[in-house]
């Protein structure tokens, strides 16, 4: 159980026209110019986007995996994820590939339906196939 910053950094770096450039001193991940993946200093946690009225369920559900920085997150669509709490590389996959769909460029996004069909899967594993 639980996933590592590389494997963060693998699964973000998969996805379409996805790049990482440091933020506040912090590896990010971007996609057409957004922020949509960031691991915390400590390689611990990653900060996700996420809808804010989707937070306080998803922390109230799963607290020991889920969280925001208090005064620092309150005002942004914005969640935190710990990443030793992750089950596994499929679950870190699709909260990556659910952070990237939101944003990303409407037309990058449905340039690949699989993402939002929940194929994730598929088209991660003809990339490291290739």
């Amino acid at each position: 159980m639980g996933t590592t910053a590389q494997d963060v950094r693998t699964i973000a770096l998969s996805l379409p026209d996805s790049s990482e450039k440091p933020a506040w001193g912090m590896p990010a991940f971007r996609v057409g110019g957004k922020i949509f993946a960031a691991l915390a200093d400590d390689d611990t946690s990653i900060g996700v986007k996420c809808p804010k009225e989707e937070r306080a369920g998803l922390i109230a559900a799963e607290p020991e995996k889920f969280f925001v920085r208090e005064g620092h997150d309150d005002d942004y669509a914005w969640l935190r994820v710990r990443l030793a709490a992750v089950e596994d590389t499929a679950e870190l996959r699709a909260i990556l590939i659910d952070s990237w769909l939101q944003a990303a460029p409407k037309r990058l996004a449905a340039a690949h339906p699989g993402l939002a069909d929940g194929r994730a899967g598929d088209e991660g594993a003809a990339a490291d196939e290739a």
